[in-house]
């Protein structure tokens, strides 16, 4: 029941649920206890399908969990999925003031499901989302509805005052929902229901007992911490990078109501349809081409379609991704050795210096654009020892969160719906983000403006503390720019950005760049 009550706690109506089934059990052998297992466990869920009138679409092959003498547990893994409007789904996310309450699955004195009274608890759930009253749901699994509420009120720092005992709390209700209630007087009766709590403060409180925020958040992180490590010890300072001597171009020659963008696509590149949906979206023309590095006929080709299209743009458009498997240290290497080359490289010294172009590159984008030399000079260069770079994670890892960035700078166009001071929420993915420069070449690039943006707390200061600065970078850099502002490279996923995609975070996603690049030419 886990996973189609987690489906229905999103939002979604629990008839329009498919399940797959993939199943780990031991070597059969000759032992008919050994063969009862994964029959009786596709019996079990046979039932559970006709109980609920849920069909299975399909299934993962069945898995031997045995290596000579050792035995995974016996195991049945379902998955539940099921078509739904994003605008209308809820979250599993506390945010303080929500009123508690548990659905057990009904179940009778085998603890086998009543899969009538089961489906009518689902479609009052439904009912109530839907009309509003419901905007908190989540699922009791390991560690009972006390875990699970527990879970859903860390992140946002709230704590709860329970209703219950602790052995209400910690006895198994897998499956079991937990939901919040704005007009209990508006949910069905006769389903069954009991007050868990409600939220607020920010300890956990069940009768004389208490466990503070701090204390809770650590027994949750600490026992993989070791193994599997959130953050790493900061370093250096995080300078403040204000500048506030405006664009240098605000008044350019070439004039279009639609600029053309142009957008390589590398191996390994993910993120270029997200990029072209955002300029498309602001107004632009966009054209792709897909680098083949197969033969060197394709190279030589790929060459020919690539300085083609640069000649055709107004923009070009480095996308994210792991281009050449995002090999180590060589993050961007492919990207840059292409664009280097001298035909290649030539149109682009055309497009910055006599058409008035703009360029941008955004994670592994960004990584081409600093081995190009594009950033911070302006220009395609070969790197030297003085050169900014780009290295591996203070945390040893790729990660992949939503970070808080403050613009730092108001010299390019790209940041020009931006103003100085003002914090946007950042998706970041990346194993190699950290901004390292010799201290000259960071006091030139801060006098001249083209730190462009930084990491920062949740004051809205930059800041070299992991998570917020989730990869070391030197003075809490995320962006920087060109001398002349035309030039953006960044690590956050700025293009990752749209209608209903980030429900747990709260906060300003768009910094208007893409509007901007666009906005630039009319």
């Amino acid at each position: 029941m886990g996973s189609v009550s987690k489906v229905v706690a999103t939002g979604a109506n629990y008839r329009d649920i498919r399940l797959t089934l993939q199943e780990f059990f031991q070597r059969m052998t000759s032992d008919p206890k050994v063969w009862g297992k994964p029959a009786a466990a596709l019996l079990g869920a046979v039932a559970a399908q006709m109980g609920l009138g849920l069909g299975a679409i399909g299934g993962k092959d069945s898995m031997s969990g045995t290596f000579e003498n050792l035995h995974v547990p016996p195991t049945l893994i379902s998955f539940a999925l099921a078509p739904a409007k994003a605008s209308q789904l809820i979250t599993n996310v506390l945010k303080g003031g929500e009123k508690l309450y548990h659905i057990p699955v009904p179940k009778d004195k085998y603890s086998v499901p009543d899969f009538e009274a089961l489906k009518k608890a689902y479609a009052e759930i439904y009912k109530n989302i839907q009309n509003g009253n419901i905007t908190f749901a989540t699922v009791a699994e390991n560690g009972g509805i006390g875990a699970a509420v527990i879970k859903s009120a860390l992140g946002n720092t709230v704590g709860v005052e329970f209703a219950l005992s602790a052995d209400e709390l910690y006895t198994e209700a897998y499956g079991d929902l937990i939901i919040s209630l704005k007009d209990e007087s508006a949910f069905d009766n006769s389903i069954f229901k009991k007050c868990v709590g409600q939220v607020c403060g920010e300890d956990y409180i069940c009768g004389k007992q208490a466990v503070s925020y701090n204390d809770a958040t650590e027994a949750f992180m600490e026992t993989l911490e070791g193994v599997f490590a959130t953050t790493a010890p900061a370093s250096g300072n995080a300078e403040k990078c204000d500048y506030t001597g405006g664009a240098k171009y605000t008044n350019i020659s070439t004039k279009l109501a639609k600029p053309r963008v142009f957008i390589p696509v590398f191996p390994g590149t993910n993120c270029e349809l997200d990029t072209a949906r955002m300029f498309r979206l602001a107004g632009a023309d966009v054209q792709t081409v897909v680098i083949r590095n197969r033969s060197s006929a394709d190279i030589e080709a790929s060459v020919a379609d690539v300085v083609k299209a640069i000649k055709n743009a107004n923009i070009i458009a480095f996308p994210g991704g792991f281009s050449g498997g995002d090999e180590p240290d060589g993050s961007g290497k492919f990207i840059a050795t292409t664009f280097r080359n001298p035909y290649i490289a030539e149109q682009i010294e055309e497009l910055l210096n006599n058409r008035d172009g703009l360029v941008i590159g955004i994670c592994n984008g960004f990584q081409a654009l600093i081995k190009l030399g594009l950033l911070p000079y302006g220009h395609v260069k070969e790197m030297t020892a003085n050169s900014p770079t780009l290295t591996f994670n203070n945390i040893s890892r790729h990660i992949s969160s939503i970070v808080d960035v403050r613009v730092a700078s108001n010299l390019s166009p790209w940041l020009s719906a931006c103003k100085v001071g003002e914090v946007y929420k950042v998706p970041v993915s990346h194993g190699e983000g950290k901004i390292v420069a010799p201290l000259t070449e960071l006091e030139k690039m801060k006098a001249n403006g083209q730190i462009a943006t930084q990491y920062a707390d949740l004051g809205g200061n930059a800041t070299m503390v992991c998570p917020f600065n989730p990869n070391g970078s030197t003075w809490a850099i995320e962006g920087i720019t060109s001398p002349d502002g035309r030039v953006l490279g960044k690590m956050g996923h700025s293009e990752r950005i749209g209608d209903n995609l980030y429900k747990n975070v709260e906060g300003n996603f768009d910094m208007k760049i893409f509007e901007s690049g666009v906005r630039y030419f009319k």
